[in-house]
């Protein structure tokens, strides 16, 4: 499989994630997506978290980011981005991204569902850039992973984004490196065409 992030990077981005294990927050981003998935590691750190936690984190040397509505963490070439609670302007409200939280290896991770969702929201803003092109990897490994479509489409009416249900359809016909999900050309269009059909179903 080919690596997008430099693997030495990565590596110390995972370090310095364990090294945060002892705070309270929910994961979202590459990170995320990696320990759903496991397939493309990331290279920065997102997590979401509420005003008492972001209160410790100022340890780290928080910096406020008005612009971006996060704050941020900078440790040697990794960045932390720290949404938070009725702060943060996410695709879904950072507040309600514990509502759908779920434990993987130790962290509170947010659920596949609402993971696609909010990396649909972020590939949407930056479509054309180098992250944009990691949150199409992200995605299309999410929906390789087995995602409850009913679930995916409660939540998209719920917070009125219904959409992301067609542009989730464009993403995946439109995506063509297989090499970064370590498949082969059959075996990538045999799990294109499932996910399709099932995509057909889910309407």
């Amino acid at each position: 499989m080919n690596e997008y992030w430099n693997s030495l990077l990565t590596e110390k981005s995972w370090k310095i994630l364990h090294e945060l294990k002892n705070y309270d927050f929910i994961l979202i981003g590459g990170w995320a997506v990696y320990l759903h998935a496991h397939k493309q590691k990331s290279k920065d750190i997102d997590i979401v978290v509420g005003i008492k936690e972001l209160e410790k984190l100022k340890e780290y040397g928080l910096n406020k980011n008005d612009n971006l509505k996060k704050y941020e963490i900078k440790k040697e070439e990794i960045d932390i981005d720290i949404y938070a609670e009725y702060y943060s302007k996410l695709t879904i409200p950072a507040e309600n991204i514990k509502d759908y939280a779920v434990k993987i290896e130790g962290f509170k991770v947010a659920s596949k569902e609402l993971l696609l969702i909010l990396k649909q929201g972020a590939f949407k803003n930056r479509e054309f850039s180098v992250k944009g092109e990691k949150d199409r990897i992200d995605i299309i490994s999410l929906l390789f992973s087995e995602i409850d479509f009913d679930n995916y489409c409660k939540i998209l009416k719920k917070y009125k984004l219904e959409s992301f249900f067609d542009e989730l359809k464009k993403v995946l016909v439109n995506f063509k490196d297989y090499n970064a999900l370590n498949l082969n050309p059959r075996e990538f269009k045999i799990k294109k065409n499932k996910i399709l059909e099932e995509l057909k179903k889910a309407i």
